[in-house]
């Protein structure tokens, strides 16, 4: 059954592999509307999603348009589910703490319980384990985000631990087992 999935991406190393999760998803038929932080745009740009998904990608919530929208509302309502991959410290704690200062917080913030919520963590293994971002980890999955533990690599930084994203095809499966 073919979904709307809204795809967040923040800023980290593992925005690439966000590009290959969002392609499978249209393999299998979904439609996929990718938002980016500014700092996940560092990384790998707007134009490589808009090229796998065919859709405008989201960075600014406030550039021009050439039809009023209120962005953030008009996705909420067009999105079945939402999965944030990779999802930085910053951004968890952001959603955590209800800050919204970018369209991707200002959109999961708008994002109701009702829909399915997903957070893929990537970060360094200090960050991950980190008390404040375990605390936030808790809180978003009490308030019912299902949360895709990181695995255990060599990080980008070259330490080896806990905090490479969840490989894409166990994301893929996670979101169709529980929600498509």
């Amino acid at each position: 059954m073919s979904k709307n999935v809204l795809l967040g991406v923040s800023g980290s190393i593992a925005a690439y592999k966000a590009a290959e999760l969002a392609s499978t998803l249209i393999k299998r038929g979904h439609c996929v509307k990718v938002i980016m932080t500014e700092n996940a745009a560092k990384f790998v740009t707007p134009l490589t999603f808009q090229t796998i998904t065919g859709n405008e990608v989201s960075v600014d919530g406030f550039a021009p348009v050439e039809h009023f929208d209120v962005q953030h509302i008009s996705l909420v309502k067009w999105a079945d589910l939402a999965v944030i991959a990779p999802a930085t410290a910053n951004v968890i704690a952001k959603i955590a703490c209800g800050i919204a200062d970018d369209l991707l917080t200002t959109f999961m913030l708008a994002f109701p319980r009702e829909k399915r919520r997903f957070i893929a963590p990537a970060m360094n293994t200090g960050m991950y384990e980190n008390a404040a971002v375990q605390d936030n980890l808790k809180l978003l999955e009490k308030r019912g985000f299902e949360i895709m533990e990181p695995r255990e690599a060599r990080l980008a930084c070259g330490d080896t631990g806990k905090g490479a994203m969840m490989k894409t095809a166990d994301i893929l499966k996670r979101i169709e087992a529980s929600a498509l």
